[in-house]
């Protein structure tokens, strides 16, 4: 499955900050469909949506 990555969060957020989750849920409302997925290997959180599959 191929993803875009709409938008980078660092993980070190305030506690009780959830921004990545905040922005995929007013992307949600927009009828996006994000989603977010931790990348370890640069300690960051992912707003992804879909991408096309290549062949």
């Amino acid at each position: 499955m191929r993803a875009k990555v709409l938008e980078r969060f660092p993980a070190g957020a305030p506690r009780g900050s959830w921004p990545a989750e905040e922005y995929a849920a007013r992307r949600r409302a927009e009828g996006e469909p994000a989603t977010v997925v931790m990348d370890l290997k640069s300690d960051a959180f992912l707003v992804v949506v879909p991408g096309p599959d290549e062949d």
